[in-house]
């Protein structure tokens, strides 16, 4: 069966905003973006949420060739100090959760780190998870769909299926 792809516009983005905003309760202290696919979306949410502290996690993981791969230790390439999330809410942005090692490995960082990370996404699919009930504590939407976002390049199909790299797996 072909994998389903979604693309959004900008407005369908704006609409995931207004359907993450009412579910933030209380005031956070900082936020860890997750490069590159958090970047749009949590600059938009701390612009809302008034958050002035904005930081970057970039991790990189093995090139995937077997399911043993998906098991590997992540790298993380940039991660904040653990002074600046030491005893601090932190809420940790990305575009998706599909297999969620991404940002389960960054919770796991901030959590070492002594933070208190809560997870947001613009889409979570319960389907691809490797986390098996965990799940972010603030999404969008549930998809089980391929979603190609406003802010990819070449924003074609042709050009999102030709790319293996495209999105997280």
């Amino acid at each position: 069966m072909a994998e389903r792809h979604e693309l959004l516009t900008w407005n369908d983005v704006d609409t995931l905003i207004d359907v993450l905003v009412p579910q933030f309760h209380g005031q956070f202290d900082a936020m860890v973006i997750i490069t590159r696919g958090g970047v749009v979306p949590g600059g938009m949410i701390s612009e809302v949420l008034d958050i002035k502290t904005l930081l970057t996690a970039s991790v990189d993981f093995p090139e995937q060739a077997s399911r043993a791969a998906l098991l590997a230790w992540p790298n993380f390439l940039q991660f904040p100090d653990d002074a600046l999330l030491k005893d601090k809410r932190i809420l940790v942005v990305d575009d998706v959760w599909g297999s969620g090692r991404t940002i389960t490995a960054v919770k796991n960082r901030v959590l070492s780190a002594g933070g208190l990370p809560e997870l947001c996404v613009l889409h979570y699919n319960p389907h691809r998870s490797l986390f098996g009930t965990a799940r972010p504590e603030y999404y969008g939407a549930m998809t089980d769909a391929r979603i190609i976002y406003p802010w990819e390049g070449g924003r074609g199909l042709d050009h999102i299926l030709a790319d293996p790299h495209g999105q997280e797996p």
